[in-house]
């Protein structure tokens, strides 16, 4: 039987998307939630939760979920750290797939980011850029967001390391420092890069979108695995794709 899906933010991109596609995805949109409705409506008819809502939504679907037990599959981006909180409470009810992207490809590049981040010395700087459209309203992006900790974990750095653009006589780039430039204009899908300098050469990593629909169909893969008896915690598409 296909699986049931609670779709929170149904009228989205996303969530025009994710409806696009769950037939061939072996699923089904038992429940269509958008920002007048109520998700705990039709909650214990779903399988699973699917949230492509905005970030401020996140909270009040998971304390759903966690009453109903039904597993959560988060792809808002730009949680608070309140809200960041609320999801962490919920995940030891419940378990939570959590992925600032979706895209098989961009989850590869995580890996890929992490490995080269780990065995580049500190002479290769790192710096990250993402473009988007013009409706996007967090930046850095999700994607981004996760790309640039990744970063920061295998080089040891912290927050106050990060650069978000440039603009003035800002002086010399110092080594222990991550750049971040967050590009906005048109109907740009989600590119993502993330860029080594070192000393005489330069790797480049690059993922680009063209089809939305590459991320609904990771979403529920998503779906479908975290349904199989997965115990209470927060899962990446790392954990999914079996990166991990």
């Amino acid at each position: 039987m296909p699986l049931k899906i609670l779709l929170n933010g149904a009228k989205g991109r996303m969530g025009q998307a994710i409806h696009s596609v769950a037939a061939e995805c072996d699923a089904q949109i038992a429940a269509a939630v958008d920002i007048k409705d109520d998700p705990a409506a039709d909650a214990a008819a779903c399988d699973v939760f699917i949230d492509f809502s905005v970030a401020q939504a996140t909270p009040a679907l998971a304390a759903i979920a966690c009453e109903h037990r039904k597993p959560l599959v988060i792809g808002a981006t730009g949680h608070s750290a309140d809200e960041q909180a609320a999801i962490g409470k919920a995940a030891k009810i419940i378990p939570i797939v959590w992925s600032g992207n979706y895209a098989t490809g961009v989850n590869l590049l995580f890996y890929l980011a992490t490995q080269a981040a780990r065995r580049l010395d500190a002479s290769y700087h790192p710096e990250v850029i993402e473009l988007h459209h013009q409706f996007k309203k967090d930046a850095p992006s999700g994607t981004a967001r996760n790309l640039i900790d990744l970063i920061s974990e295998a080089r040891g750095l912290g927050p106050e390391q990060e650069c978000h653009g440039r603009t003035g006589l800002v002086g010399e780039r110092p080594t222990h420092q991550i750049g971040v430039h967050a590009v906005r204009g048109g109907d740009i899908v989600g590119d993502h890069t993330v860029l080594f300098a070192g000393p005489g050469e330069r790797l480049e990593l690059t993922h680009r979108a063209s089809d939305r629909t590459i991320f609904a169909r990771g979403a529920l893969r998503a779906a479908h695995w975290v349904v199989q008896n997965q115990s209470p915690g927060i899962y990446s598409m790392q954990d999914v794709l079996g990166l991990k």
